[in-house]
């Protein structure tokens, strides 16, 4: 499996020591360090649509102009999350049969056991 997430992101702190506490495998993608690939980003939102994948919430997205912010779209969304990772959903779990985006426990076991 791999992680994508930033490390000093709480909620990333929180899945990492959830994996880390069930002994589970996974390489860590700091993607504000190393980037994403706009095919990663593509198949994530082909999955859980670009809604679930860009962080709204976040400050970096809260602080675009409102052009930026207007009539988004998946196109729109890829874009702003290769140009600031950071607008990315924290963390992606990415492995076989599994795609979770940000961190809900319950989720998690019932995608991971």
């Amino acid at each position: 499996m791999t992680f994508h997430g930033i490390p000093n992101c709480d909620t990333v702190k929180k899945a990492r020591a959830w994996l880390d506490a069930r002994g589970a495998a996974y390489a860590f993608h700091d993607y504000k360090k190393a980037g994403v690939e706009e095919a990663s980003l593509r198949r994530w939102i082909a999955a859980l649509g670009w809604e679930t994948v860009l962080n709204r919430a976040g400050t970096t997205f809260r602080k675009l102009p409102d052009a930026d912010r207007a009539d988004l779209d998946a196109d729109k969304a890829v874009a702003l999350m290769l140009a600031q990772p950071s607008m990315i959903k924290r963390p992606i779990l990415e492995g076989d049969g599994v795609l979770l985006a940000g961190f809900k426990p319950e989720a998690w076991d019932a995608a991971l056991g």
